[in-house]
Order: C-alpha cells, then structure tokens, then sequence
C-alpha cells in the first residue's frame, strides 16, 4: 500500500505518518510548509518522518494541480488522507482568501486526482466547527449542519458536500472526520494549550474568552491518528465520523491542569466570546464506535502532563 498524506509536516500530519512508517506503510508526504505558524516546528516534524526509509516528501502547493498530479503519475497511490488545509476560525476573519485557497481549490484538486486515479479510499479532515450554533449536545453526525459561523467552518462543510457529490457521480469512497479539539507534543503553536504554556512561562496574561465559560472535547492525538487508521482502513461510499474524546471539558480546569504541570500559576485577562467562536463543543462518538471501533483512552490530566514535557523538552526548558 502506497499512502499519500497532505498536510503531513503539520501537527496531526506528522502523528499520523510516524504511526503509519512505524508500521511499514510507504507514505508519500505532501506539504507545502508554509507559515502560518512557526515552520521551524514543521521542520522539525519532517526531520524525524524524513529518517524512515519508506517516507518520500513533496513540498509542493496543494493548489498546483500540475505539481499534484505528476505525483499521481509518478507513484501508484492506493489511498489518500487529505489533512491539508488552511487551518484556525479567528485567521479566517481577516484571512479569507487563503481558506478559498487550501480549504477548496486545494480540496477540488486533490479528490478529482484521486478520483482519476481511483484509489481505494479517501480520507478527509473536517471539523467539529461545522456544528455551528448548535445547542444540542453533544453534537451527532446526524445533526443539521447549515449553519456554520466561520468561514473555515464553512470551508470544511463545503468539503463535505464536495465530497458527497464525488462519491454520488464516481463511487469514489469518502470518508470526513469532525476533529474535535486535538492537542498533543508536536501540537500547534496557534492552539490554546500551546499558547497557554508559553505564556504562563514567560510570566504574560493569558486571554480567557467568554469570561472562561468555555467548555471543549479536547482529544489527545494518539487517539485521534487511530481514529484516522481505522477510517482508511474501512472504506464505504461515503460516510461522516466525529473523532473526540466524549468528554466536555471546563476551559477553567484545563487551565488548571496546565498550571499543576508547569508549577506556575497563570495571570488571567477574561475576555468576552470571540465571533467565530462557540461556547461548547461535544462529540457524540456512538457511530464512529459503531463502526470503527474508535475508542479513545488518554485522559485530559494524562495527555497535558505528556504536552508539556514535550514542551519542556523540545524548548530546553528546566
């Protein structure tokens, strides 16, 4: 099996190719690397993916469809998992275009090559953001998803229909996970728990949204790459899975944990609810159990601890 990975310098790129090449998969990585975070950590991902033998990488724009499909040319590609995209809710307020950009030229791109070259399984990150305002808890696969009040979120429901009508008109097989909230060593610099942890160590206010009424289904990323193992290796004509942890936890106790961790309290600056936003996310789990087997084992106190001695670690920190 030749397995192409977009996305795979980045955070759950990286945790799903190490995985994989462990086990003797070849992985064809694809990645543009761009800078939207500090790529001196993506660098550092594609330094370890890039000691395996079986690993070849391709920096390249997901929108270059010429680029793209010389890779297919090149290498009998048996299936995909898409995870590049333009990622973040408040970057796409003043960002717009690079969402327009990755998250659906880069999309369209990537599923008809794969439909031309008629792999056996595509696999593609969406988002627990598609759920929207929505109020009924926790948020099931089967809930109305029209309503997204961010343009990534918007983004990602348009992959969803994309992909939905390729599997319609080809039979391409489609998978879309919903993450929900991933977090981990190696995480991104952009997410609350890596800026939390450089802040309360550099002794700076860390902003609090929604006056720390916030709850979230953090989900540690182990669990979410063998969400993703699982999706590849049961492909269906199209199908739609939540990958969380079932667990809504309080923003205020998360906090807490990191600040147990770190031995160092954080100065907090409560801020109100940022548009985009929404106060709690909450993965219903039932089908993705049903039918993947999808159970996630690593508590949040677990998964923090390892997050920040590998921030300790990677940075030298004593």
């Amino acid at each position: 099996m030749t397995l192409l990975i977009t996305g795979a310098a980045g955070f759950i790129g990286f945790h799903l190719s190490k995985k994989l090449l462990e086990k003797g998969v070849d992985v064809l990585g694809y990645d543009i690397v761009n800078d939207y975070y500090d790529p001196t950590l993506k660098e550092s991902r594609l330094k370890i993916l890039q000691e395996f033998d079986n690993f070849t990488f391709y920096r390249k724009d997901l929108c270059d469809f010429e680029a793209l499909e010389q890779v297919f040319q090149k290498h009998s590609i048996t299936k995909v998992c898409n995870l590049a995209a333009q990622a973040g809710v408040r970057y796409s307020l003043t960002n717009p275009f690079a969402y327009q950009k990755s998250n659906l030229e880069g999309f369209l791109n990537i599923i008809e090559l794969s439909k031309q070259a008629q792999v056996e399984n595509f696999v593609y990150a969406s988002s627990s953001s598609v759920y929207g305002k929505n109020t009924k808890l926790p948020f099931s696969v089967e809930d109305n998803v029209d309503y997204p009040i961010s343009l990534y979120a918007a983004s990602k429901k348009a992959n969803e229909l994309i992909a939905h009508t390729y599997s319609h008109l080809y039979e391409l097989p489609t998978t879309g996970l919903r993450f929900f909230t991933v977090y981990g060593p190696y995480g991104r610099p952009d997410m609350a728990l890596f800026i939390f942890t450089r802040k309360i160590l550099a002794g700076e206010p860390i902003d609090v949204y929604n006056y720390g009424k916030m709850k979230r289904d953090f989900t540690y990323i182990d669990d979410i790459v063998n969400g993703i193992i699982s999706s590849l290796n049961h492909p269906s004509r199209y199908e739609i899975f939540n990958l969380g942890n079932h667990r809504s936890e309080n923003l205020m106790n998360f906090i807490n944990l990191i600040e147990k961790y770190l031995g160092k309290k954080a100065k907090i600056n409560f801020q109100p609810i940022q548009p985009g936003d929404v106060p709690e996310t909450f993965a219903d789990i039932d089908h993705t159990r049903e039918i993947l087997g999808f159970e996630p084992t690593t508590t949040i106190e677990t998964g923090v601890k390892q997050f920040i001695d590998w921030y300790k670690n990677y940075y030298h920190i004593t």
